[in-house]
C-alpha cells in the first residue's frame, strides 16, 4: 500500500458488500478516514468491522435525502472537508420491455439516478476544491442487454451527469469521473441468479463467456481503478468513462 489517501477523508456509498465494500476497504488500508453508508443496520456493522482502520458507517437509503443530509452531518462533526466521495450506491433487476413496473422504475432511477445526484449536489459545501468524485456506471449504460432497459438506461445517466458536472464545477477544480464495471462476482450479481450456487456459477460463467479475457471480474479489481480515479495519480483526468470491464464493451 502507497498510502495515496492518508489522512484523506472519504465518503463511499452503498458500501456493505462487493465493488462498494472493496473500495472502502482499500481506500482505508492506504490511510484514509472512510464514511460509508448502507440500508441494513446489520449488515453495516458487519461493513465496519471487515473494513477496519477509521471507518464510520451512517445506516441510510441514498434515494432518500434526509438520509444523505443525515450522512454529512455525521461528517461535518468530524472533519471539515470531504477530499473524495464515490457515490456507488446503486442497484437494479431484469424486466422484459412488457412486463416493467412503474415500482421497478420508480425504485431503480431513485437509487441510481436520483440518488447519485443528490448524493454528489448534497456534498457539494464540504467537498474540497480540487478534490475527487466517482461515480459508478456499468458496461450497461453502453451496451443492449436483453431485459435490463431500465438499469441500463439509468447506467447511461449517470455517465452523463458527468460531462455536464465537470462544466459545473470547473471553478471548483473538482474532478468527476465514472467507473463502468463489467460483469463482477458480487453478491448483487450472483443474486439475480437466485440462491441456488449451481445456478449462480452458471450465471458467472456465461457472462464470462462473454468477456475477452474469459472471466468476471472481482470488486478488488473495480476497487484498484477507483482509487486510481480518485488520486492525484489521475489528476488530468476528468469527465472521462473508465471501463473496468475485461474488454466486455469493447468486443
Amino acid at each position: 500500500m502507497t498510502n495515496r489517501f492518508q489522512d484523506k477523508v472519504v465518503v463511499v456509498t452503498g458500501a456493505t458488500s462487493g465493488i462498494g465494500l472493496a473500495t472502502a476497504k482499500a481506500f482505508s488500508q492506504e490511510g484514509a478516514s472512510v464514511f460509508i453508508t448502507g440500508r441494513r443496520q446489520e449488515a453495516l456493522d458487519a461493513a465496519v468491522k471487515a473494513i477496519g482502520g477509521r471507518v464510520t458507517g451512517v445506516c441510510g437509503d441514498m434515494a432518500e435525502l434526509a438520509d444523505i443530509d443525515r450522512l454529512y452531518d455525521a461528517v461535518q462533526r468530524r472533519h471539515a472537508q470531504i477530499d473524495v466521495l464515490f457515490a456507488n450506491a446503486g442497484g437494479g433487476g431484469f424486466a422484459p420491455l412488457g412486463a416493467i413496473t412503474e415500482e421497478q422504475f420508480d425504485e431503480t432511477f431513485g437509487t441510481n439516478v436520483k440518488g447519485t445526484l443528490f448524493t454528489v449536489q448534497k456534498a457539494l459545501p464540504l467537498l474540497k476544491n480540487g478534490g475527487a468524485v466517482v461515480l459508478t456506471g456499468s458496461t450497461a449504460g453502453s451496451e443492449g442487454t436483453p431485459a435490463f432497459s431500465v438499469y441500463s438506461a439509468s447506467k447511461a445517466a449517470v455517465r452523463n451527469f458527468a460531462r455536464t458536472w465537470i462544466l459545473d464545477l470547473k471553478e471548483r477544480r473538482i474532478r468527476v469521473n465514472v467507473v463502468s464495471p463489467g460483469a463482477t462476482r458480487t453478491p448483487g450479481l450472483v443474486g439475480l441468479a437466485g440462491e441456488d450456487a449451481a445456478k449462480q456459477q452458471g450465471l458467472l460463467d456465461v457472462l464470462g463467456a462473454r468477456i475477452p479475457l474469459g472471466r468476471v471480474g472481482e470488486p478488488e479489481e473495480i476497487a484498484r481503478a477507483v482509487l486510481f480515479l480518485a488520486s492525484d495519480e489521475a489528476s488530468f483526468v476528468n469527465g472521462v468513462e473508465f471501463f473496468v470491464d475485461g474488454g466486455q464493451a469493447q468486443a
